[in-house]
């Protein structure tokens, strides 16, 4: 139960972070007012925080899965060693799914940074 609630709250922080970077202001039929640079530059760095904390998260989260699988996998290798090579075969697909995960929403992250 207790793994869930870190799940859920690591989701939770996530969604904080990508909601403010994905908000756009609505269109309306005024002129919009120049923006002074200054003005610009803060938007350009909430958004640049944002991608950046996401992006540990990521990698937080990504090194939380993998140590985590590997522990489990080291802990049932000591307990059966003769089905050592089975475990050792789907820690080592597990983990490569997460690190696959973990690209993907690293991109997404550096994609909203440009």
């Amino acid at each position: 139960m207790f793994k869930w609630v870190k799940i859920s709250a690591l989701l939770f922080a996530l969604t904080l972070v990508a909601t403010p970077v994905l908000a756009q202001e609505p269109q309306s039929e005024q002129p919009q007012k120049a923006i002074t640079l200054a003005e610009q530059a803060k938007v350009n760095s909430a958004v640049y925080l944002g991608g950046a904390f996401g992006a540990g998260m990521v990698i937080l989260g990504a090194a939380y899965g993998i140590g985590s699988i590997g522990t489990k996998a080291v802990e049932s290798m000591a307990r059966q060693p003769e089905v050592a090579g089975n475990i050792q075969t789907a820690m080592l697909i597990s983990a490569a799914l997460i690190e696959g995960a973990t690209f993907f929403a690293l991109v997404i992250c550096m994609l909203f940074n440009q």
